[in-house]
């Protein structure tokens, strides 16, 4: 799909390139290397194809589990953890450690969760409602079926990472993150007051005001899709289905207060690209897939919007300093470094409209990245 004007650039407040009050072309920025708290990188060909993207950029990364079949098991994460090293070749992984998470079940044993942990190999446990997303089939209809597995989870101090909607069909889908919190998840938390949860990729002002009002147990992961583009970009001169993800973006009103939440400095928020890799053939189908491809050009995506809210200073702890404390996990030592360009100039970087990375049994895996042909502001050396 061919982006001659990317949405992004309609959108108020969000145009790429828009100088900050210090930045000019050949600016250097350091920063601690960061780690991504939630992202796709599937299996087989198209594992294969994106993980590379991932390690480009940072030292961890928190990897769904929701895969056919899900990643369930102690056994199982550590099999696809192997599959992810194994993608990436020895040089690569050496740098990269994937952060594996359980996908929970109503039927799960809460000792394989223990059992898990105490190996070194799941960190975290995934909730999804069935039918919120890819692959949620499997996931809980009844929040008080996984009460052994939660109480289990808060006594172990594994984190409980959530997806935070209801599949009510009552429901506007507009809305479902928004009634999730009322319905779903303050309930859940005043029965668990000891659990860790991550409510993630929050696409709502309701939902950062609720975890900003929240105590420490509770924080939230923001998408750099969700901090560029609202709802006004699917439709932006025809249907766009490289920007349909689930939850899907919400109004203007909800982008500017993500924008907040983000550069505001609250620890509570941090970095979570929610990557969600598709073909291009199942995007542009009668029943396109939900998912961003944002991994390529995601520290640079970020570093866009904090220079637009001229909160360069507070990018390092959103991306490399908070989530490694909420986790209890040490702060990276190493570092990456972005460099200031003119995206108006001619020899700028620019974001590939398509990504031929290979192919499988099924057919070619060409992927539309998020930002497809624009120049970022800022690009990694």
């Amino acid at each position: 799909m061919a982006h001659p004007t990317p949405a992004h650039q309609n959108v108020p407040g969000a145009q790429p390139g828009s100088p900050g009050p210090s930045a000019s072309p050949g600016q250097r920025l350091q920063l601690r290397r960061p780690d991504d708290w939630h992202v796709h990188l599937r299996d087989g060909a198209m594992l294969k194809a994106v993980a590379g993207a991932t390690a480009r950029q940072f030292a961890r990364a928190i990897v769904m589990p929701n895969l056919t079949p899900a990643v369930t098991t102690a056994a199982s994460a550590a099999a696809y953890r192997q599959r992810i090293l194994a993608a990436l070749g020895p040089e690569v992984a050496q740098g990269f450690q994937p952060l594996m998470t359980a996908y929970l079940t109503e039927t799960l044993d809460p000792a394989e969760l223990v059992r898990g942990q105490a190996e070194g190999i799941v960190t975290a446990a995934k909730l999804y409602p069935a039918g919120a997303t890819t692959n949620s089939s499997a996931g809980v209809r009844d929040l008080t079926a996984i009460a052994p597995l939660l109480e289990t989870m808060e006594r172990i101090g594994m984190p409980l990472l959530v997806h935070g909607e209801v599949t009510d069909p009552a429901v506007d889908i507009f809305d479902r993150e928004a009634v999730f919190l009322e319905r779903q998840l303050l309930p859940l938390l005043a029965r668990h007051p000891g659990l860790k949860v991550v409510l993630e990729h929050i696409t709502t002002a309701e939902a950062a005001a609720f975890v900003a009002a929240a105590g420490p147990q509770l924080a939230a992961t923001i998408t750099p899709h969700h901090l560029h583009i609202n709802r006004n970009a699917l439709f932006a001169g025809g249907l766009r289905p490289d920007f349909y993800c689930l939850p899907i973006v919400k109004r203007e009103r909800h982008r500017l207060a993500l924008r907040r939440a983000a550069t505001s400095g609250d620890p509570s928020f941090f970095l979570g690209t929610d990557s969600a890799p598709h073909r291009r053939q199942a995007k542009e189908t009668s029943c396109g897939c939900a998912g961003v491809y944002n991994a390529p050009y995601a520290i640079e995506s970020y570093a866009a919007v904090f220079e637009q809210e001229g909160a360069l200073g507070k990018l390092e702890a959103f991306a490399s300093e908070h989530g490694p404390r909420f986790y209890g996990l040490p702060l990276n030592s190493s570092v990456i470094t972005l460099e200031r360009q003119d995206p108006t100039s001619d020899q700028a970087e620019t974001v590939p409209l398509t990504l031929e990375l290979g192919s499988d049994a099924d057919a070619p895996l060409a992927l539309v990245p998020f930002h497809a042909g624009e120049a970022l502001p800022w690009r990694l050396i």
